[in-house]
This record gives C-alpha cells, sequence and structure tokens, in this order.
C-alpha cells in the first residue's frame, strides 16, 4: 500500500512539472503572438494565441489531473492512517472501559474529545479537496479575443477593426473575476475556521 502511495504522489509531482511546461509554452506563444501584431500579420497573431490558449488549457487539465491523483493518494493515505487509528481505538475502548470502571467521567470526555477532533478534522480535508475540484475553464473564442487585446493594450498595439468584437474593458472583466475568485476563496476559509 505505501508503495501505491509513492507511485501516486510520484505520478501527481510529474503531471505538475508537465503542467509548469505549458506555462512556460504559453508564455513563449504570447510572445510570438506580440511580435505577429507588431508586423502587422493578425492571422499569425490569431494562430499564436490559440496556441497559447491551447497550452493555457492543456497546464490546467494537467494541474487538474495531478489534483485529483492527490485526491486519490490522500484517500489512501486516509485508509492508511483509518487503520492506524483502529488500532488506536482498541486502545481507547480499553481505556474507556477502565474509566467507565472507575467512574471517572473527565478522562472519557477527553477520549471522546480527541476522537472527534480527528473524525472533523478528516472531513474538513476531504470537503477542501472537493471543492477545489469543482473548478471550470471558460471557452478559448472568448480567451483568444481577450489575451489579443490584452497584449496589444499592454504594448500599446493597435488592433481595432482588426478582431470580432472584444470588450474594450477586458482587464475589468478579469479583475472583477479575480475578485470573485478571491472572495470564495475567502468565505471558504472562513467556513473551515468557523
Amino acid at each position: 500500500m505505501h508503495n501505491q502511495l509513492f507511485q501516486l504522489k510520484f505520478t501527481s509531482k510529474s503531471l505538475a512539472r508537465q503542467s509548469r511546461k505549458c506555462e512556460k509554452e504559453q508564455k513563449k506563444q504570447i510572445r510570438l503572438m506580440k511580435k505577429a501584431i507588431q508586423k502587422g500579420n493578425q492571422e499569425g497573431a490569431r494562430i499564436y494565441a490559440e496556441n497559447s490558449i491551447r497550452q493555457k488549457n492543456q497546464a490546467m487539465s494537467l494541474l487538474k489531473l495531478s489534483s485529483r491523483i492527490d485526491g486519490v493518494g490522500s484517500k489512501i493515505q486516509t485508509a492508511l492512517t483509518m487503520k492506524k487509528l483502529t488500532r488506536s481505538m482498541k486502545g481507547v475502548v480499553g481505556n474507556m472501559s477502565k474509566a467507565m470502571e472507575q467512574m471517572n467521567l473527565v478522562e472519557m470526555a477527553t477520549v471522546m474529545d480527541k476522537f472527534e477532533k480527528q473524525f472533523d478534522d478528516l472531513g474538513i480535508i476531504s470537503e477542501t479537496m472537493g471543492e477545489s475540484m469543482d473548478q471550470s475553464i471558460s471557452t478559448p473564442n472568448e480567451e483568444v479575443d481577450l489575451l489579443i487585446q490584452q497584449v496589444s493594450e499592454e504594448h500599446g498595439l493597435s488592433v481595432q477593426g482588426q478582431m470580432k468584437s472584444v470588450p474594450m474593458n477586458g482587464n475589468k472583466i478579469e479583475e472583477e473575476e479575480i475578485e470573485n475568485q478571491d472572495d470564495d476563496i475567502l468565505k471558504r476559509l472562513n467556513k473551515l475556521k468557523n
């Protein structure tokens, strides 16, 4: 069982490493897109933007898969922990029997509190991992146009009238999405603290 857990962790790290390579390739494609925009090659810029989005999506897919494998590894780790916990529970039952014989309610309450805390911690960890896997990826066409617009604005390049409808406030949309994501993360964190 420990060997399988090691293999899962190794695979997860390998997928995370591949995800980082895709992110580097995405940045390279953005640089190539910028050069194409500067030269007035809109078709080339669009191809580089599509490649960039594809690399971004591939990186996200690999990262999600890595996360899922981590989840499976965590479940295996939980199973191993539960096996140890079962052994510990046998000791707890023995201690509870002794406590009941001696009618030491304080000791019995302490043992039960420890037991409940362990199960609460396992529940929080499982819930957090489940929520982190429920993210989705937006459609590439919107991202392509938005990315071209963003890179053009950052480098003072003009692509107006050469692309399909692209909102001029693309950065504001991204900022609002990031703020919404931050709010969701803070809500989840506060929920875990409570």
